[in-house]
């Protein structure tokens, strides 16, 4: 069995290093035992460990360490899959923590796990009771994606089922493993010159949330009668604390003890100090304390390795303490509360008989927590997964399903819109006023709408409707032509929109003039629309005409009689047509010497004049754009969208993020007019593939759909999901939902 260990590594100073190191060291260099029959044989174990780099560190790691990631290079990642999948490894073991990955609480693993083809264990070091949006939807799908949760505590496997609905089954409790290293206890004081000092000791990264000032004011009471106390601090400022506050925290705490005239009773020592120093320390110490200032703690080290060299432990309640001494294997004291906490190291103190009590105990349970019992446990689990082979977690074929869909909802349209249009931008799901108007978004909500009532009659949606129809006549000049953007207190912001603001409002007058809910929109619409047309072909950008080509065809369906119109649309037709053959080759059938932004729109523009002309060269080449569109970023079955951070240049990288909701929506529109073309309907499972997008079937494995407001997220940016739900992205969501929903009609005739 070859297993790949994803997770930071000694000598990178950080305690899941250690923990992946010595996780490590129990299953691979050990001797693990199985039992085949009768007969116990020793189970070949081999590794390789992927080691996270911070913030452009570098290290001399042993050589076990087979590749790096720099913690906020995401191609890094996608990198180490690759190498993962070509390693031999049988099973991949995750060390979790959200702070150790790049990108928004860690987002940058989901890609790497999304692609690996072996199975998956995960070991959560944190979990969080009440997580942020991000931080639940990426422990949910890591969850997803793995064969086995490991957590050590209970308290951990009741907030994956409860908050993170994750079950049950999937989840096994290992406990934090303890490395067998002993030292005579007296040796010890000796060698640190502490024979006549009675020690208490906390040892860890440094940070406020350690609460090592509880420990500090309690020293007074205790020192009073028990002037040889010495309370040592061991540990550096936590890397992300020092980096972003210095060392604010350790001078407050070294002010307080000048304050308290405890200069002689109180040790820091500012180090990393390696394991088998620290359980030299442990055992020199007469009282372990952990005075943490909230419960929010799932998983503590530090308190394990305590426990695992039998050291009296006195501790605040945090999770992980409340259940690791229990049975008398510590005492507990409330949080921030330094008159209990003097009070109990004074009876221990004074006490010598209940201190061997809580020793004894605590070192008969540290034995059932060496590291090679954790590591044999480890092997069983991976062993069984490999037995049991499971699935990988990989995409299946898509299958139309609407039932996926959640409910279709105007909420956040109406939260979004005034009587002057819908809002261009939000802060979350906020509006954001200062952004005012665009004329790009009301000409989507417009179409939205429209659709909204003519397949699901939603009365708010014909509410709606007029508004956007008066902001795009308010918009439109004297020759025909828009201005784009309004202000919130109705000023205009350009004299002439651009040529993509004038095609999708020609798309969206289009449409209304062929599904018109009354005659007073149809009569408004097509005015506005004449009015316009007399600049069709003045049209010089290739999505200007793309989307102005949609709008001329959905009018050609209620008016197929007008010759004079369905001519301006075989001319705007093989001008698209002669970009193609200006830029296209063998291996890049496109339009351009890139992919940029709404590419499905070119294809989507053809399609529709395929469908009007019966003309074989544009269908031929509607389809051969499509096929390259399809083959770029729906190769592995999911939607994977070009990032609009850097466009993909002819022979160059295609860029991840900026991945925009409209890219995502002109695909499905692609899709679906492919199949009223065709009549394939593998369109529509294409189609439904590129729906998932919003919904999480993505390169980041995060839904954008926000269930809670109903809006849709911006997109990706280098840091994970841009959480603010603007009028684009929500309207792009929305007409595919309804675009969806339409297909799956015409999918069940």
């Amino acid at each position: 069995m070859k297993i790949a260990y994803i997770g930071t590594y000694p000598p990178r100073e950080c305690g899941i290093g250690t923990f992946t190191r010595n996780l490590y060291n129990s299953m691979v260099m050990n001797r693990a035992f199985r039992q085949a029959g009768n007969k116990t044989t020793i189970a070949s174990i081999e590794g390789l460990v992927i080691a996270l780099n911070d913030h452009e560190q570098t290290y001399n790691y042993p050589e076990e360490v087979k590749l790096t990631i720099r913690q906020e290079h995401q191609r890094d990642y996608l990198s180490a899959v690759k190498f993962i999948n070509l390693s031999g490894a049988d099973l991949c073991i995750l060390e979790h923590e959200f702070g150790i990955f790049g990108g928004q609480n860690g987002v940058y693993i989901l890609p790497l796990l999304h692609r690996l083809e072996i199975p998956l264990i995960v070991t959560l070091h944190t979990i969080i009771k009440t997580p942020s949006y991000n931080e639940k939807a990426i422990l949910v799908e890591i969850c997803k994606m793995a064969s086995k949760i490991v957590v050590m505590s209970h308290k951990a496997i009741e907030f994956l089922t409860t908050i993170y609905n994750v079950d049950k089954r999937k989840v096994e409790y290992i406990e934090h493993g303890v490395p067998d290293i002993q030292f005579n206890k007296s040796q010890s004081k000796k060698e640190f010159h502490l024979e006549n000092k009675k020690v208490l000791l906390t040892f860890g990264f440094i940070s406020r949330n350690k609460g090592i000032e509880t420990v500090i004011k309690a020293l007074p009471k205790v020192i009073e009668k028990h002037p040889e106390v010495l309370y040592m601090i061991l540990g550096k400022t936590h890397p992300n604390v020092l980096r972003y506050s210095g060392e604010e925290y350790r001078i407050y705490l070294q002010h307080l003890v000048k304050s308290l005239n405890l200069s002689q009773h109180v040790f820091f020592l500012n180090e990393f100090i390696n394991q088998k120093e620290l359980f030299k320390y442990l055992s020199a110490s007469d009282i372990y304390v952990t005075p943490y200032m909230n419960e929010a703690q799932v998983t503590s080290g530090t308190l394990s390795y305590a426990i695992g060299t039998g050291s009296a432990v006195v501790s605040t309640p945090y999770w992980h303490a409340t259940e690791l001494l229990t049975d008398g294997r510590g005492r507990l004291f409330n949080f921030d509360d330094s008159n209990e906490l003097s009070t109990i190291i004074i009876e221990l103190l004074d006490n010598p008989d209940v201190l061997k009590i809580l020793r004894k105990k605590a070192f008969d349970y540290g034995k059932t927590i060496k590291w090679d019992k954790t590591g044999e446990k480890y092997i069983t689990v991976a062993k069984k997964i490999l037995t049991d082979k499971p699935e990988v977690f990989v995409k299946k074929e898509t299958i139309l399903d609407p039932l996926i869909l959640p409910p279709f909802s105007l909420v956040h349209i109406r939260r979004l819109t005034d009587d002057t249009g819908i809002i261009q931008h939000a802060k979350f799901g906020i509006p954001n006023l200062k952004e005012g108007y665009c004329l790009d978004d009301n000409a989507r909500a417009l179409l939205m709408v429209l659709m909204a009532y003519r397949q699901k009659k939603d009365l708010l949606a014909l509410e709606l409707a007029p508004i956007y129809l008066s902001y795009i006549h308010y918009m439109q000049k004297k020759d025909g032509t828009f201005r784009n953007l309004l202000s919130f207190n109705r000023n205009f912001l350009d004299e002439v929109g651009s040529e993509d603001s004038f095609g999708r409002t020609i798309w969206a007058l289009g449409y209304l003039i062929g599904n018109a809910p009354n005659d007073a929109y149809y009569q408004t619409g097509r005015l506005i629309f004449f009015d316009a047309s007399q600049n069709f072909e003045k049209i010089q950008s290739i999505r200007g005409i793309a989307n102005t080509m949609v709008g001329i065809s959905y009018y050609l369906q209620s008016n197929p009689s007008d010759d004079s119109m369905a001519e301006m649309l075989r001319n705007l037709t093989y001008k698209l047509i002669q970009h193609y053959k200006e830029n296209s080759s063998p291996y890049w059938k496109w339009f351009e010497q890139l992919l940029a932004y709404d590419n499905g729109m070119l294809p989507l523009a053809l399609l529709h004049s395929a469908l009007i002309f019966k003309d074989d060269e544009i269908t031929g080449t509607a389809l051969d754009t499509m096929n390259f569109l399809t083959e770029t970023t729906l190769k592995n079955g999911y939607f994977s969208g070009i990032g609009n951070k850097k466009w993909y240049k002819k022979d160059s990288e295609r860029s991840m993020f900026a991945q925009q909701p409209v890219d995502t929506l002109a695909m499905i529109l692609m899709y679906h007019q492919a199949f009223h073309l065709t009549k394939d309907k593998e369109y529509l499972n294409k189609l439904f593939a590129c729906f998932m997008w919003f919904l999480g079937e993505n390169d980041l494995r995060m839904s954008l759909f926000d269930f809670e407001t109903k809006g849709c997220c911006d997109g990706f940016e280098s840091y994970g999901v841009n959480r603010n739900q603007g009028a684009e992205s929500s309207l792009a969501y929305l007409i595919s939902h309804l675009t969806v929903l339409q297909a799956f009609e015409e999918f069940e005739k």
